[in-house]
């Protein structure tokens, strides 16, 4: 093929192309105009139509509007007609106010009226009054003048002597009604005293329990006694020692007798033996062993004893000392009365007798409580002390208050009672002493004559331990081995005994026994 055909066939495509493009643009041309003249129509459709709506909803518009104007119209009158009501209730109200303050400014004027005739009249009447008392006024003094010229006494003579003897009639009366008054307290104030006592004693009751000076311990068997014993008796001596303790071991079946004035010892010596019992294993080092276990429980058992009783009464805020006092109490007695049982009652009985005299109740319990404990002392030198002064210096030096300190120290009168409590503290230690069966005179005389033997022991240089046993028929003391030796310890036991027979009154014989003991003691490891 050559090359014009290619021109040729190309530019009849060429042509073809242009010849489409105008044909396919006469085409949208005739398509667009109708298109235009079909939407002109349909638009002057539309107008019309929304024309038409418009009439129709302009006049709807319009009805409504009337109908609106018509019912604020009627509204209005409504409200016109209701303001023009009130308008004329409130005149008339107005008319009916004016009328009654018209009425009342005529009664106002016609009441002035009166008052000021009233006044003129008052005024007339106290000028004559005023004229009255001018002559009645001379005429007293008249007549005072013509009295003194009857009597020859001056006006303030005769009042002088009319007011004398006013004052001794009156004086007269006073003392009289005084004296009934007086008369009537008293009789009142015993009556009440009487009462209030008596309702103290009805709302405390105790049971009362004397302490006893021996002990029985029970035993499972009279086997058991041989190992008590020991060899030769060593093992009962060396209970004896370490304790103080008498052991009695009769014929009495499965019991062993403990006897000693001192409770004390008499618990530490039944609690050892039943330990030493328990255990099978009897010997004296196991015996002095389980004595000291069996002291420091006790001491513990005694500080719980006191932080019980406190607890139990209600006193908070107690030294640890004091409640250490407390309960040693548990372990002495006075009077065969034990202390801590009399202590605990007194402090009740002092918390009611307080509460009904209007007093501090609590306090009077802390001093009810402690007004004893100067008969537990704590150390030799401490007995010489009475123990109601001893008991006052130990809660003054453990910061117990001054009402506390004066009603122990006062309560068997060694000072001046400087407050309220002081009396009842001591009114309330009678009560709880004076029960019957509380107290035994004897029993107490009989623990004041074994401590003071035991005292004369201790008066001794080289006198570790002294214990009264044999009820105080025999003394038995034991010596330092480092200070006295064997020779001294037989003019020490002389010495005891002349001691004794010099400053004592006992009946029958007092046997002293001087014990010294030497002891080696190693240790292999």
């Amino acid at each position: 093929m050559d090359t014009n055909t290619i021109l040729y066939i190309v530019g009849g495509v060429v042509l073809g192309l242009i010849l489409g493009y105008i044909i396919a643009k006469a085409l949208e041309k005739g398509k667009a105009s109708k298109l235009i003249s079909d939407a002109e129509s349909e638009s002057k459709s539309i107008l019309k139509q929304a024309k038409a709506d418009a009439e129709a909803l302009k006049k709807d518009k319009i009805l409504q509007a009337k109908e609106k104007f018509i019912e604020l119209k009627a509204e209005h009158e409504k409200v016109i007609l209701s303001r023009d009501k009130k308008m004329a209730e409130a005149e008339k109200r107005i008319r009916d106010k004016e009328s009654q303050i018209s009425n009342e400014l005529s009664k106002a004027k016609k009441s002035n009226q009166s008052l000021e005739d009233k006044i003129k009249d008052y005024d007339f009447r106290l000028e004559f009054l005023e004229k009255k008392k001018d002559e009645i006024e001379k005429a007293h003094k008249s007549q005072i003048k013509q009295l003194e010229v009857i009597s020859q006494l001056s006006a303030e003579e005769a009042k002088e002597q009319l007011v004398e003897s006013l004052k001794e009639e009156a004086k007269t009366d006073a003392m009289a009604f005084v004296q009934d008054r007086i008369e009537e307290a008293k009789m009142t104030a015993q009556q009440e005293a009487k009462k209030i006592i008596i309702n103290t004693i009805q709302r405390i009751g105790t049971e009362e329990a004397i302490d006893n000076c021996v002990s029985v311990f029970n035993i499972e068997s009279d086997d058991v006694k041989g190992r008590i014993i020991g060899r030769e008796g060593r093992n009962i001596r060396a209970i004896e020692a370490a304790t103080g303790v008498e052991i009695i071991v009769d014929d009495t079946p499965e019991a062993i007798i403990l006897s000693c004035f001192d409770s004390v010892r008499r618990e530490i010596a039944r609690l050892s033996l039943h330990k030493l019992v328990t255990d099978g294993r009897i010997h004296p080092a196991r015996i002095e062993e389980v004595v000291k276990k069996t002291t420091k429980q006790i001491e513990q058992e005694i500080i719980e004893v006191g932080k019980r009783t406190v607890i139990d009464l209600g006193i908070h805020g107690l030294h640890p000392e004091l409640i250490k006092m407390v309960g040693r109490m548990k372990y002495r007695s006075s009077y065969g009365q034990n202390l801590l049982q009399h202590s605990r009652e007194v402090a009740k009985l002092c918390g009611v007798m307080a509460a009904e005299l209007g007093l501090n109740p609590k306090l009077a319990k802390r001093a009810g409580l402690l007004h004893d404990i100067g008969k537990v002392p704590s150390s030799e030198t401490d007995v010489e002390t009475p123990h109601a002064i001893l008991g006052m210096q130990w809660a003054e030096k453990h910061g117990e208050k001054p009402e506390v300190c004066n009603a122990i120290g006062a309560h068997h009168d060694e000072i001046e009672m400087t407050t309220l409590l002081s009396p009842i503290i001591q009114v309330c230690d009678a009560i709880s002493g004076a029960r019957p069966g509380a107290r035994r005179q004897v029993l107490d005389s009989y623990i004041q004559r074994l401590k003071d033997l035991e005292d004369v022991a201790f008066g001794f240089t080289g006198v570790k331990k002294a214990y009264a046993i044999q009820a105080g028929r025999e003394l038995r003391v034991i010596v330092e081995s480092e200070k006295v030796s064997d020779e001294k310890a037989a003019s020490l036991s002389f010495e005891i005994s002349q001691k004794i027979q010099t400053d004592m009154t006992y009946p029958g014989q007092v046997k002293v026994t001087v014990i010294r003991e030497t002891r080696a003691v190693n240790i292999a490891k």
